[in-house]
């Protein structure tokens, strides 16, 4: 694949870990390992980190001073990008959707905005359901006013030069997982704005590597949100010079564990984020991997993975706990 072709600005902490989980493996009579993009380091890591890579190398490319990014008020993408721009000197610029209307002081305060802030972006709200490129134009138009010059990044860092980062992780997983003599019989991550289960998808199709992909939706019904990645897979692996590598076959989001919508949760969340937590101490988040994991927790209860080897894609999003302290008290 040669990703040296691309621009990239070194931001993560890799290769991150690949770990067994001894614990919730036994608990689901299914073995489980888990690869720790939590752990990338920037901002206190998640799978953004990896995007931004090779997003910053395309913002210094085309000469930008400014980053303009967009997502839910508690985007665990906007915490990211606000803290890659501060490490690189640029201003960044965002816009919060109040996407799950919720206006509980932690939510609206406290988790990813308060780092947002922490980090210098400066912030502007809208509604729930507002045209979100539409408000990113807007934005990147008053950076061109004030004589910036912004360097757009869609919600999630999701297009062909984010998902590279992704690419590159279906390389680390793949060899990480020989070095441990490893058959990796299933990949399984949340899949929302579709960068990362794209990336994934494309990078193991290019290598030729013969590893399904399962997506739990966030956010999106089964037939749009397959329709989402595979475009964005086959574009970038169009952009890694093998358009066709990607089938529509190799494309798979299971969306029965949306729950009630995008950044809402129930008690089979909260139930999946304690399972995790007190069997192999892994802090999971409300939003994705909470949500990837109920899905997970149900599938092997309902005997999907039987002897299956599955890795779990851990992407982050733990500060985004303490923006959901009120639904939380009462559960534990």
């Amino acid at each position: 694949m040669h990703l040296a072709r691309f621009p990239r600005i070194r931001l993560a902490h890799l290769p991150t870990p690949l770990e067994p989980l001894p614990r919730l493996s036994e608990a689901l009579g299914v073995e489980i390992w888990i690869k720790r993009d939590d752990c990338t380091g920037l901002a206190g890591g998640g799978n953004k980190t990896r995007k931004l890579e090779f997003l910053l190398g395309d913002a210094f490319e085309c000469g930008a001073d400014t980053l303009v990014t967009q997502g839910a008020v508690q985007s665990n993408h906007v915490r990211q990008t606000a803290a890659a721009a501060a490490a690189h000197g640029l201003a960044c610029e965002v816009i919060l959707e109040e996407r799950t209307g919720s206006k509980a002081i932690d939510y609206t305060r406290n988790g990813n905005v308060l780092m947002d802030r922490l980090f210098g972006a400066g912030i502007r709200t809208v509604p729930g359901g507002s045209d979100m490129p539409a408000e990113l134009e807007k934005t990147a138009a008053e950076v061109i006013a004030r004589g910036g010059k912004p360097y757009i990044i869609p919600g999630g860092g999701s297009n062909p030069v984010g998902a590279l980062g992704y690419v590159d992780c279906a390389r680390e997983i793949v060899v990480q997982a020989d070095e441990l003599d490893m058959q990796v019989d299933r990949i399984i991550t949340a899949t929302g704005s579709a960068g990362t289960h794209a990336g994934l998808v494309a990078g193991l199709a290019v290598m030729g590597a013969d590893i399904p992909v399962l997506g739990i939706g966030v956010r999106a019904p089964k037939a749009k949100q397959e329709e989402n990645v595979l475009k964005l897979a086959r574009e970038t692996a169009t952009l890694l010079g093998r358009p066709g590598a990607v089938t529509p076959e190799m494309v798979v989001a299971d969306c029965d564990y949306v729950g009630e919508g995008y950044g809402l949760i129930d008690q089979a969340v909260i139930d999946a984020l304690v399972l995790a937590a007190r069997t192999d101490a892994i802090v999971l988040d409300p939003v994705y991997t909470g949500k990837a994991m109920k899905g997970l927790i149900a599938l092997a209860k309902a005997g999907r993975f039987e002897n299956e080897t599955l890795v779990f894609l851990h992407t982050g999003g733990a500060q985004g706990l303490f923006g959901y302290q009120g639904e939380f008290e009462a559960a534990l």
